[in-house]
């Protein structure tokens, strides 16, 4: 019998959410700083596989980079916990719905104002830790190039948009959920599959042009270079874009953005000053591996699956009163609706998921990890072998990534390989070239850039 049976719902949450959060925590302090030992001890020296390539200066460099964002990463984390528990079982969220229903009654504007509220009030908490990542720790590594004005734009601009796109969604959802019926969770969970698909369609056209420039790649020869292997790998893209990523930081990166005829393909201006077109081209080939070996479908598939799972469970909890007493929440009692506890239920449910989410999470990991070795061994075979060794050699120095990373951390948290294991996996020299659609991509496993 489970030491939870003789308990009331409401306390056997509230047990069950403290057991999970301070085993999630005392993990992730662990697995921290494991971290921190790890590469501290492997500073001194480059490790041989890399000596001929990588300066002491850039790996010890990378080794003081990585261990500063894991000292800020084990404050956000105790930072994080104090606001989650706030929020819940400190009573946060409820002394917050108590006020708001004083001040609007009950209705569709009280709900809102408590989502609105909650994100702003979150927003500010999180935002000493913000401004000191960006202009402590990226500024004293040499990474932000990010003005205060730039930065005070850009969080205009997001929370602008994000109140154009997140009001009417969660006004939507939040109607479902009182007139839907038993089912509103089916229905709910079809508007948030649309709406990503719509945001698909709509971020690189635009959302992303009003916080970044884009212009179209001047290069003739590197355009001609990667249109002939977008061509030969039938990849169709609307074009080849340059993005003023300099702006804000000296991280270089390439991605595929967008969705059917829309999609774009966009380099940083950052990676074009660091790469050699031969390096450009391998790169844009591990990118065009996730295209053709169909992972970013997968992804989409597996992220509706489990958000179709998040609101089946959503929809159960949400009619149970123990799940908000349980997480420190008092539900509006109106017995004929008028004080509906939708919003309610969709934070708390937002804020618990996390501490379960954490469990699975190196699951999702290993997934990803497999996906970029496949994508590596893909671009091996459609550039050239050593352009591609060459550029991740390149971008995880530039980029300050460590090369002794702790094996049960990188386990758990990295979405893309360490460089140990993702170079050895290269060939050393260029593969033959043959048109995509007789490639075999070799073994599966993990990560790109």
């Amino acid at each position: 019998m489970s030491p939870f049976d003789s308990l009331s719902p409401s306390l056997a949450l509230s047990l069950f959410f403290v057991l999970a959060l301070c085993t999630g925590l005392l993990l992730k302090f662990w697995l921290a700083t494991r971290q921190i030992r790890h590469v501290a001890r492997h500073r001194a020296s480059v490790p041989a596989a890399f000596a001929e390539r990588i300066s002491l200066a850039a790996h010890q460099k990378a080794a003081d980079y990585t261990i500063a964002k894991a000292r800020l990463g084990l404050i956000e984390l105790a930072w994080g916990a104090a606001i989650l528990v706030g929020w819940t079982l400190l009573g946060g969220l409820d002394a917050l719905n108590q006020a708001l229903l004083a001040a609007l009654g009950g209705g569709m504007v009280q709900q809102l104002a408590l989502l609105a509220c909650f994100a702003l009030i979150g927003g500010l908490l999180e935002l000493p830790l913000s401004l000191y990542a960006t202009f402590g720790l990226e500024q004293r590594f040499g990474f932000n190039q990010m003005t205060p004005a730039l930065w005070l734009s850009d969080l205009l601009k997001s929370t602008l948009v994000g109140a154009l796109i997140g009001l009417p969604l969660a006004a939507l959802i939040l109607w479902l959920m009182g007139a839907a019926g038993t089912l509103w969770w089916l229905w709910a969970w079809a508007a948030w599959m649309g709406f990503n698909l719509l945001l698909l369609w709509l971020y690189p056209s635009f959302i992303a042009p009003w916080f970044n420039q884009f212009k179209p790649l001047q290069d003739a020869a590197l355009t001609a270079r990667v249109t002939a292997l977008m061509q030969r790998c039938g990849f169709a893209a609307q074009g080849l874009f340059v993005m003023d990523g300099s702006r804000r930081s000296a991280h270089a990166n390439a991605y595929f953005t967008g969705f059917g005829r829309s999609k774009r393909v966009v380099f940083y201006d950052t990676l074009l000053a660091q790469l050699e077109p031969a390096e450009v081209e391998a790169v844009l080939a591990h990118e065009l591996g996730h295209f053709k070996r169909r992972h970013i479908t997968q992804r989409m598939v597996g992220m509706f699956a489990l958000s179709l799972v998040g609101f089946a469970a959503l929809g159960a909890l949400a009619a149970q009163g123990w799940f908000y007493t349980g997480l420190g929440v008092l539900p509006n009692l109106s017995l004929d609706g008028s004080a509906p506890n939708d919003a309610l239920a969709l934070l708390l449910f937002l804020l618990a998921l996390p501490t379960l989410s954490f469990f699975v999470s190196p699951l999702l990991a290993q997934w990803s990890r497999r996906h970029e070795f496949e994508a590596d061994a893909y671009a091996a075979h459609q550039a050239d072998a050593g352009a591609l060794r060459s550029a991740l050699l390149k971008l995880y120095q530039d980029n300050a990534s460590t090369l002794t990373p702790d094996p049960l951390y990188a386990a758990v948290y990295y979405s893309h390989p360490p460089a140990s294991e993702r170079l050895a996996r290269l060939p050393p020299t260029a593969q033959a070239q043959l048109p995509c659609s007789l490639k075999k991509t070799g073994p599966a496993n993990p990560e790109a850039r």
